[in-house]
């Protein structure tokens, strides 16, 4: 499988139908699963049915998928995935940052690292003006990896839950980078000239 972003540490490829196991064991984590379902496990049903044609999806505005499978590039485990997905299907200017990553793989940058590279990449090869991300208020490992990747926090919301978890009664945060933002930042730190 051709890789699309490589990283220091991470190989980011596209998912193929035989991942569905990979995405069933990571989303049957009920830590990875906390801030999403409260910790619920997603069924393998679900997987085969809504999450795996969803990673499978190709964006025509960006001429790629929205989600990549994370592996380690020394021994190539799976890590989880990054998610750079257009937030209209046609339009490639506004794209939503995410990131699932398995319990083990926390605390060692890798949620940081992959999501730097995805947004220089966005800018630089893929058209993209704004990257967004959102996560419960509560989420701080999901809130620190997004200003660690240059985003900055737009706004406090409550959005609407099928289902209340721990921690939803404080609500939801959006971050938020423009091109401009991430030119200035990479001027000032001396990666170049405009």
């Amino acid at each position: 499988m051709p890789v699309f972003l490589e990283t220091a540490r991470l190989a980011l490829r596209p998912f193929t139908a035989d991942d569905a196991d990979r995405l069933f064991d990571l989303d049957g984590d009920p830590e990875v699963m906390r801030y999403l379902s409260g910790g619920k496990p997603t069924s393998r049903e679900t997987v085969r049915t809504r999450v795996l044609p969803r990673v499978l999806h190709d964006h025509p505005c960006t001429g790629t998928r929205g989600y990549w499978a994370a592996e380690e590039k020394a021994g190539g485990a799976f890590l989880g995935w990054f998610e750079f997905r257009p937030v209209a299907d046609d339009i490639a200017a506004v794209v939503e940052l995410g990131y699932r990553l398995h319990a083990s793989a926390w605390g060692k940058g890798y949620a940081t690292e992959g999501a730097r590279a995805l947004v220089d990449k966005g800018f630089t090869d893929l058209g993209v003006d704004v990257v967004t991300a959102n996560t419960m208020a509560v989420n701080t490992r999901s809130r620190r990896v997004m200003e660690k990747a240059g985003l900055s926090l737009l706004r406090s919301f409550t959005g609407e839950w099928p289902e209340a978890i721990e921690g939803s009664e404080h609500g939801e945060v959006e971050y938020v980078l423009t091109r401009s933002d991430w030119a200035q930042r990479r001027v000032a730190a001396g990666a170049f000239k405009p």
